[in-house]
């Protein structure tokens, strides 16, 4: 059967995470209920570049599905899409070779975080970006974001839950954009651990705040324990921005 590779987008506000869960609302639910309709009741499973937590966005996740339906690629969005809920968009679709796996295949993703800094919070960006009532210091993230690009083992910027075993991963992007009140953490790298660019988002935030020196990034990496780096910063700054192969 065809494999069609589609690139999603998607408001995480009001999803219970990417993965199918008991009683719970979630993306990859809706979008095999979707795939269900188009296939006249047939059950058909869609596979992720990899989950996402409750209230996180994706403006470039990547799906695949098999399908036994001769859809041209150039229809397969307009076709999910009429039959999907407003806060999730197929954006693209083409059709790929069998070996292709959404996440086996993956070679990188890049993630970026949105915080806003004012005194008061603004209830229009509640769901969408992380609120600081402090002013952060830019220079002093972007120097201390510098010591966590390379290949290291990332134990102290991942949950204390994960049963992963092996925690080194590589990092090969990591700025700190600003842009008047707002700031954009963009990182990029081969993989990433369960909640790390959270972790990396508090953790920056605590030295733009002056309280982590951002000298002391490499003995956090180095001490491979989660209570020496920030708190895990909130899911709804948090975009799944591009999936690469």
């Amino acid at each position: 059967m065809p494999r069609v590779k589609c690139t999603i987008a998607y408001d995480g506000a009001r999803f219970s995470g990417y993965q199918i869960q008991p009683n719970s609302r979630t993306v990859q639910e809706e979008l095999e209920k979707a795939l269900s309709v188009i296939h006249k009741g047939l059950d058909v499973k869609v596979t992720a570049s990899g989950r996402t937590d409750a209230g996180v966005h994706a403006k470039g996740q990547v799906i695949h599905f098999d399908t036994p339906l001769a859809i041209p690629a150039l229809r397969w969005p307009s076709a999910l899409n009429s039959r999907l809920p407003e806060d999730i968009a197929v954006k693209q679709a083409e059709i790929v070779a069998e070996s292709f796996h959404a996440r086996f295949s993956a070679v990188g993703k890049e993630y970026r975080y949105k915080i806003y800094q004012e005194a008061v919070r603004d209830p229009f960006h509640r769901f969408y970006a992380c609120h600081s009532p402090l002013e952060l210091d830019q220079a002093l993230m972007q120097k201390a974001a510098g010591s966590l690009i390379g290949t290291y083992d990332f134990t102290s910027f991942c949950s204390a839950k994960t049963e992963v075993e092996d925690k080194v991963r590589t990092i090969t992007k990591l700025e700190v954009i600003q842009h008047g009140k707002e700031m954009e953490l963009q990182v990029a790298g081969s993989g990433f651990l369960y909640n790390m660019v959270r972790i990396i988002a508090g953790t920056l935030m605590e030295v733009g705040r002056g309280r982590i020196a951002p000298d002391r990034m490499p003995d956090i990496l180095a001490g491979r324990d989660r209570s020496l780096a920030g708190k895990t910063a909130p899911a709804e700054g948090l975009y799944l921005w591009e999936v690469f192969y």
